[in-house]
């Protein structure tokens, strides 16, 4: 009796000793090209190939009440400059963990796998076609109003229905090679999302960007070649905006009916930090969960806002907000550097009143596209890292990725700039030589 109690004493002991597994395991992450950014959960914990350390119990079920258990779902964000960022959520759950007697301890995730291999786009193979954009000049003429039905009728083919693992919203073309604008937090951990078009057509959207302080992302989905381009709107600077005219939503609010229609008035339009950085446009215009990601449009038929959220207090009703086509404009920019909206020149009509001229940036896209591939035939390789981290770069104007990030770059001249919000920006001209290898650190300071 003595020895067998000895031996159940013992092996308690073990039990308690080794609760789930004493090594961890590892996860690992590789891309396709290789030496993109990792960050996991908007911390940066190294470039690929990674492998990472992580307790046993994150990978599978944990089997005892001292085991560790993940707590929490984690999204990993990979990046390279010259590449389309990816969102890769890395686990399912949550799953209830019911002990052996019972008893709920919990909710719990686990890795979907131990390792993710992520293959990663070219920005030129990814942001094709133009965008339209339009500024308006205080001293000439607006384009004529459209009907109710006549707007509806031609936007409402360029509205998309976005469904998400566990979620669902709104989205509208900006180009003809299907690039899709919508809210981070509907793409936020989505590698694609369903895409439905208001005539039934179906694609499969790929998350290629999600803005890392403003709510917006773009997805994109194939086009054959040799199709013919999808309906797509025109974008309205912030500028053009004036108090008290008509806008309309179009989206797909939960429990409710698909590209359904609803209008308003602009209540406002500034700044207002309650709801998040950018300029804002404060409408009647009934928005409801689903309608995220849509249009607002004004009754010229063009987006001056992406409907975002709706403002939920005791005793209020009746206000929304669309962060403005100005902040999407900056985002499109990094990709379709000369889409950028300057002030237009002027054409007389027949009737002899000055009018804006639309600027259809169709070529916009072919100049980056070729800059882009050059850089990657170049032969000189520069690190650059930053002082806060995360800092936006651009040579020579054009966007290429977010700090640390090592950059392919034809010989000869170059402008760098860095820029962070709320730091003044960093500027440097570099001079590449033939197979040379630079290093740059930058140190932003805190604008005055």
């Amino acid at each position: 009796m003595a020895s067998r109690l000895e031996f159940v004493c013992c092996a308690a002991l073990v039990v308690l000793a080794c609760p789930a597994r004493v090594l961890a395991d590892k996860l690992q992450i590789t891309s396709n090209p290789s030496g993109a950014t990792v960050e996991l959960d908007g911390v940066i914990i190294g470039t690929t190939p990674l492998e990472k350390d992580f307790p046993g119990g994150y990978f599978h079920k944990t089997r005892t009440s001292m085991g560790s258990r993940l707590e929490h779902p984690i999204v990993a964000r990979v990046s390279l400059a010259g590449y389309a960022s990816r969102e890769i959520k890395l686990t399912e759950g949550p799953m209830n963990w019911i002990s052996l007697n019972g008893r709920n301890r919990g909710e719990y995730w686990l890795f979907k796998s131990d390792h993710f291999e992520v293959e990663l786009k070219a920005i030129s193979e990814t942001f094709t076609g133009g965008i339209t954009a339009k500024v308006f000049d205080s001293s000439i003429a607006l384009a004529p109003e459209l009907s109710l039905e006549e707007l509806v009728r031609r936007s409402k083919p360029a509205v998309v229905y976005l469904k998400a693992s566990d979620k669902s919203g709104s989205g509208f073309f900006v180009t003809g090679t299907g690039v899709i604008v919508t809210n981070a937090h509907l793409a936020r951990g989505e590698e694609t999302l369903h895409t439905l078009l208001s005539a039934g057509r179906e694609f499969e959207g790929r998350v290629v960007y999600i803005d890392p302080d403003l709510d917006i992302a773009l997805v994109k989905v194939a086009v054959s070649a040799g199709e013919s381009e999808l309906p797509h709107l025109k974008l309205a600077d912030a500028s053009t905006i004036r108090q008290g005219e008509n806008v309309l939503a179009i989206g797909n609010p939960g429990d409710a009916m698909l590209f359904s229609v609803t209008k308003g008035i602009v209540s406002a339009v500034g700044q207002f930090p309650d709801v998040g950085p950018g300029t804002w446009i404060q409408t009647d215009t009934p928005i409801n969960p689903g309608n995220s990601g849509g249009p607002l449009l004004n009754s010229r038929g063009e987006v001056i806002g992406i409907n975002t959220q709706k403002l939920i207090k005791k005793n209020v009703s009746g206000i929304g907000f669309a962060l403005s086509a100005t902040d999407l404009l900056e985002v499109l920019r990094r990709f379709y550097p000369n889409a950028v909206p300057l002030m237009e020149k002027t054409s007389t009509s027949e009737t002899g009143r000055a009018s804006p001229s639309e600027n259809v940036d169709s070529s916009a896209n072919s100049s980056s596209n070729a800059s882009l591939s050059a850089a990657f035939d170049a032969v000189g390789t520069v690190s650059i890292s930053s002082d806060p981290d995360g800092a936006e770069i651009f040579v020579d104007d054009k966007f290429h990725g977010n700090t640390p990030a090592l950059l392919k770059l034809t010989i000869g001249s170059h402008a760098i700039v860095l820029k962070f919000p709320g730091h003044a920006d960093w500027r440097r001209t570099l001079e590449v030589l033939k197979s040379s290898k630079t290093s740059l650190k930058a140190t932003l300071d805190p604008a005055s």
